[in-house]
């Protein structure tokens, strides 16, 4: 499981002109799944998210999380994140799990981060996106887990 975290000072998807998820100073996170990838890999990287200081405090050092500063997450499935183009022009996307394991396994990292008292905000699964990202920094990190 991938997670590529962007902290931002707001963050939106629309879907059909409809804004579907918003949010303020948070993180976005576009969350790839793999085929390996279960629960155990979902539940450590939400709380993997949830734990991480990136935001600055009084002396500009990034010590503060989201609970810190009352931040929230979008989060956009991203099945790119396992895209492979080292070969040829077309990339291949067969490291990617398919919706019927991804989307049970997003909803389970969204629902992780709730449970940890976050605001989070979503993308609709499967649909055709835009994303507004606003990075404020600019940070980004990834953020992967693989089989334990």
């Amino acid at each position: 499981m991938k997670a590529l975290l962007q902290r931002v000072s707001t963050a939106s998807v629309t879907v059909s002109g409809e804004v579907v998820g918003e949010i303020g100073r948070g993180f976005a996170i576009l969350l790839g799944v793999t085929h390996s990838d279960g629960k155990a890999e979902a539940a450590w990287l939400a709380q993997k998210v949830a734990g991480i200081r990136l935001f600055e405090d009084s002396q500009g050092k990034m010590n503060l999380g989201l609970a810190d500063v009352g931040g929230e997450v979008l989060v956009v499935s991203q099945f790119t994140l396992y895209g492979d183009a080292r070969k040829g022009k077309r990339p291949s996307f067969i490291d990617a799990a398919r919706p019927e394991q991804a989307e049970p396994l997003v909803d389970y990292f969204v629902e992780q981060l709730r449970v940890q008292g976050l605001r989070v905000a979503t993308g609709r699964f499967g649909a055709n996106m835009l994303v507004q990202i606003h990075n404020d920094g600019p940070v980004t990190l990834m953020l992967e887990r693989g089989e334990a």
